[in-house]
């Protein structure tokens, strides 16, 4: 059974991919695509890797984990969107992503701590696919709100611009199985 109908550029980009979790991937992106649209979209990468589609002006964001592809689209605003798995260690974000006042209000809680930095990190990469800057740093130029974890939700954060202007954003997440997903429109 053919899920997906692969462009001849991106089957001789898949060809060069050796990784197998990788090719699957980006197979479930292509699945997902050929969902969402009824004529053929052709998927692109800006030069700071962030997707677009070749023949169309709506925006997208992809993220990916072991078990789970999504695409997120709008037709004219900005988009980000990021799936994390919960078992994964995140003790590394705390120390790479998580500025003074996100980590005073991390619970003492092992597990609520987890789903904390989850959260937190999907978050920000989320705000980062959506603003699509180089070189942004993840505590200095983004903060996120407190906030206790639930399955679904809302996440408040700030996006400081190197010129010193500031952003503020509405994310929202959902838990799924044992992953959290979170996605920002602009």
């Amino acid at each position: 059974m053919q899920i997906c109908a692969l462009p001849n550029d991106e089957e001789e980009e898949l060809s060069y991919i050796t990784n197998s979790q990788r090719r699957r991937e980006r197979l479930a992106v292509r699945a997902i695509l050929d969902t969402i649209f009824p004529e053929k979209v052709y998927l692109g990468y800006h030069e700071n890797g962030r997707p677009f589609l070749q023949n169309s002006i709506v925006e997208l964001s992809i993220a990916h984990t072991r078990r789970f592809a999504c695409v997120l689209t709008h037709p004219q605003d900005s988009v980000g969107i990021d799936i994390e798995f919960l078992g994964r260690n995140f003790l590394s974000v705390e120390k790479k992503a998580a500025g003074e006042s996100e980590k005073d209000f991390l619970s003492d809680r092992e597990d609520v701590r987890k789903h904390q930095l989850a959260l937190i990190w999907c978050a920000k990469e989320a705000l980062f696919k959506y603003m699509s800057q180089p070189e942004v740093d993840f505590i200095e130029q983004m903060v996120v709100d407190k906030f206790m974890p639930r399955e679904e939700g809302e996440i408040d954060a700030i996006f400081y611009h190197r010129d010193g202007t500031e952003e503020s954003f509405t994310l929202d997440y959902k838990t799924v199985d044992d992953h959290v997903m979170v996605w920002v429109v602009g």
